[in-house]
């Protein structure tokens, strides 16, 4: 849901120091002794935050996300047993970047450890982000729930970096959750939708960033076990202003498909729009990262409809059932406006963090972090899931997307083998 901008090792490294916070051996394997949070705060007041981009094109977004926590909030009546429960919404984001900032997102994790009266923390929403907050966060065992991060080296050994995920967790516990399904089941259905929707040959292309290279990774695994050829693959630069001499050269190798690895914000707009300009015929696939309406203002609805192509992890709100279609009637009556995708998570990532602190009724937050991993949740507004040992939802259910008359319409599910529902006739795609 979703989903960052390249950040090296090196560069991850730096800005943990410039937090003080130390990081663990690359394999891992090395503990460091817990942080405790400052002595003092409030004794009446339990607190959870939320450090989402609030600055920026992901906005519209992250406000839906927000809505979403204020409501679980709300259902609880802004208390848990004897605290007066508060919720402070925390901007990751900078006007410099106009999007996520590292240096923002480093000095959020480090305000939060400090701050005696947090005990969850709510975040990321790029995958990028969270590689800077998991460490800081997990040296003080300060649970960290998010309602978007996708990239699978996060928690999934084996299917990320060598040293991931065990440098993101010093302590050698596990901190950190999160209630999206991984790349890995996204790229993969991505790619099995192409297949059922006939297509035999792909160009991909990615942003370079941790989400978009990663889901990418994994869709080029995934295409020529199914049958697709992959014509070629290569980064982009999410910053350019125009694509259409990459798009020339690639129109002349006759693809199908282009599938792009990458975000609203790293350009996929510009992408569809370039497509269009030079006269392709091909069709695009995205992952949920441009799960958002600023996708089809920046591309133009012109440009998208019928043509451009969405995967996202659960399915997006109007096809929530039993408590899922409950949250967004109350959404809409509380907001007089429609959730978009990643409401629910928000509202999801919340419901579990109120249900441990109401379970262990108290700010510790080691007690807190194990109550959460032995969460599982039945018949909740996402249906009935856990974590697993690696703070993974079991959820594997993702939905096809696509877009006609400038909206979202729901297409397909995906990520549920031979009983997925049937995909509708897709629209045939705009003349170029």
């Amino acid at each position: 849901m979703h989903r960052s901008h390249f950040l090296t090792w090196v560069c991850l490294t730096a800005l943990a120091a410039s937090c003080g916070k130390k990081q663990a051996e690359s394999n891992g394997s090395a503990t460091s002794p817990p942080v405790s949070p400052a002595a003092g705060g409030d004794a009446n007041v339990i607190k959870i935050v939320s450090s989402l981009p609030r600055t920026g094109s992901a906005n519209a977004q992250t406000t839906t996300m927000v809505n979403g926590i204020k409501m679980a909030v709300e259902e609880v009546g802004g208390k848990i047993g004897n605290y007066t429960l508060v919720y402070e919404d925390w901007d990751d984001a900078s006007a410099k970047k106009g999007d996520w900032d590292p240096e923002v997102e480093a000095a959020n994790a480090d305000k939060a450890v400090k701050d005696p009266n947090v005990v969850a923390y709510i975040g990321t929403y790029n995958s990028g982000a969270a590689k800077i907050a998991m460490p800081i966060l997990n040296k003080a065992n300060l649970p960290m729930i998010s309602p978007a991060n996708t990239y699978t080296g996060l928690t999934k050994p084996g299917m990320g970096e060598p040293n991931e995920p065990g440098v993101y967790r010093p302590s050698g516990k596990i901190n950190y959750f999160r209630v999206v399904p991984a790349d890995d089941i996204q790229g993969m259905s991505a790619a099995e939708w192409i297949k059922k929707l006939g297509g035999k040959a792909v160009y991909v292309l990615d942003d370079r960033g941790l989400y978009g290279k990663g889901v990418a990774d994994v869709f080029v695994a995934s295409a020529p076990e199914l049958g697709i050829s992959i014509y070629g693959r290569e980064g982009i630069d999410p910053k350019a202003q125009e694509y259409r001499s990459l798009m020339t050269k690639i129109k002349a190798m006759n693809p199908d498909w282009i599938y792009y690895g990458g975000t609203t914000q790293t350009n996929a707009g510009q992408i569809a729009k370039d497509i269009v300009a030079v006269g392709m015929s091909a069709r695009l696939m995205v992952p949920d990262g441009c799960f958002e309406e600023a996708f089809i203002q920046a591309a133009g609805v012109e440009n998208v409809a019928g043509r451009a192509f969405v995967t996202f992890g659960g399915v997006p709100p109007e096809q929530l059932t039993g408590k899922g279609a409950d949250f967004v009637k109350k959404y809409k009556e509380r907001y007089k406006a429609e959730p978009q995708a990643y409401a629910v998570y928000g509202y999801v990532a919340a419901k579990v963090a109120l249900d441990a602190m109401a379970k262990v009724g108290s700010k510790d937050r080691a007690a807190l972090r194990d109550a959460i991993l032995a969460t599982e949740q039945k018949d909740g507004a996402l249906g009935t899931w856990k974590f697993d040992k690696n703070g993974d939802t079991t959820m594997t259910v993702m939905s096809g997307n696509i877009v006609e008359n400038g909206k979202f319409k729901f297409a397909t599910l995906l990520g549920t083998g031979a009983g997925a529902a049937p995909a509708p006739a897709a629209a045939t795609p705009a003349a170029p």
